[in-house]
């Protein structure tokens, strides 16, 4: 018997997942929740309005699929499987490891976890002598969920001193940052691995490498993503390993011998450093933009492996199998974004779909017939191509055809895998 899937979000992953889930032939209708102006079967409910979603998945059959992070710390899961209805993603407990970056530290380290060297703090006065008193820079990051924006890399101690008090004092990110991590900042390069996990075992997802900066070059504050691409050569078969097991299996391994069983997408953002992984940060949930690069170079019936992650029972598949091309996915924001963006401004020229071109939605709406803008990240223009510069040349051709009045993106993504070829 076919059945429903109902995707939970309104981003780039959900739309890229929306889209994935929907070529399997076990699946009747998929749903997305609130979905935006991309995504089909649009169903009016917020993502933190857990009672609702759960009434909604009961009354239609559904295997519930969670994309971002709020209502999966907020224990969606929990409520779901209370309910006895199926869904995949972690308890609200395997949650910690991204609701509660200290949580997160603290586990790394009484489980021998690689990860740069910490302290925790509460008052600004205790930091900032913290600070002074060090020989190296850091990264300031507010404990809590902050959309991927609870991260200040800091290049100075007057740096560090006016992030600590950002978060600390002026509260930029609210209570998710009450209490701070200041971390030594490694040098090195950056990758994310995600893997697929059903409380035992993790399967590796394709490599990817996002691009955090709002600027090119790496330049300016962080935001939730500007462009991604996958495969990356910077994670080779001897890095994977080492990710695999001194961080995938011993964090599975780790949370169930205390007692709590992960399923679902485990992201580590990995830092590089002289060929050694560390973890930067744990995520609960496919990344975005990764997911967009990930999702197109699936050979596979992605709706298999989440029930069989749900279920416990991914050992009874096989490795997931990938397309031998390289994807981009370029970032099409409002410009203003992280900060202050305009919305209501309609997008020309996006309907570009193809067999090698996905243009997935964002930060869009449907309204009168006409798409608009609605928040920072609007489109990810994702292509694929036999080598990582015909990925990006595709793309980029892509992102020339589409417009609005403010319109903007980085015009480097992909560059930095260039160098690695």
């Amino acid at each position: 018997m076919l059945v429903n899937v109902l995707v939970v979000g309104s981003g780039g992953r959900e739309h890229a997942l929306s889209w994935k889930l929907s070529q399997s032939k076990k699946i009747d209708k998929v749903f997305t929740a609130p979905g935006n102006g991309g995504t089909q079967n649009n169903v009016d409910i917020q993502v933190d309005d857990l009672e609702k979603l759960a009434s909604f998945a009961a009354e239609n059959n559904c295997f519930t699929v969670v994309g971002p992070e709020v209502p999966l710390a907020a224990g969606i899961v929990d409520k779901f499987n209370q309910k006895g209805l199926k869904i995949f993603g972690p308890s609200q407990k395997a949650a910690q490891l991204e609701s509660s970056k200290i949580w997160a530290k603290e586990f790394m380290k009484r489980n021998q976890i690689p990860t740069a060297r910490f302290e925790i703090f509460d008052n600004s006065k205790k930091a900032e002598d913290y600070v002074v008193s060090l020989d190296y820079n850091v990264v300031v990051k507010a404990d809590g969920l902050a959309a991927g924006k609870g991260v200040i890399v800091c290049n100075s101690k007057d740096e560090a001193i006016s992030a600590i008090h950002s978060i600390l004092i002026k509260k930029t990110f609210g209570n998710a940052g009450n209490r701070i991590i200041i971390e030594e900042k490694i040098e090195g390069i950056e990758a994310s691995f995600i893997a697929l996990s059903d409380g035992e075992i993790g399967f590796p997802m394709a490599s990817s490498q996002d691009h955090k900066r709002i600027y090119d070059d790496d330049q300016g504050p962080n935001t939730g993503g500007m462009g991604a691409y996958s495969p990356t050569l910077i994670v080779d078969k001897i890095l994977t390993k080492k990710i695999q097991e001194d961080i995938i299996d011993k964090t599975i391994h780790a949370m169930a011998n205390e007692g709590i069983v992960f399923k679902g997408f485990l992201y580590a953002g990995i830092m590089i450093k002289d060929n050694e992984p560390l973890v930067l940060e744990y995520n609960v949930r496919m990344g975005d933009p990764e997911c967009q690069p990930i999702t197109m170079r699936m050979n596979f019936d992605l709706y298999e492996y989440l029930v069989a992650s749900s279920e416990g029972k991914l050992s009874e598949l096989p490795l997931p199998a990938w397309k031998h091309q390289s994807a981009v996915c370029v970032v099409l924001a409002s410009q203003g974004y992280p900060e202050s963006y305009p919305n209501n401004e309609e997008i020309l020229g996006y309907n570009l779909d193809s067999e090698n071109i996905r243009v997935f939605h964002a930060g869009t709406k449907k309204q009168d017939g006409k798409i608009l803008t609605n928040g920072g990240r609007v489109l990810g223009v994702t292509a694929l191509g036999d080598t990582l510069e015909a990925a990006i040349t595709n793309a980029y051709f892509e992102v020339e055809k589409i417009s609005w009045p403010h319109k903007y993106y980085r015009k480097d993504i992909g560059k930095k895998g260039l160098d690695y070829l």
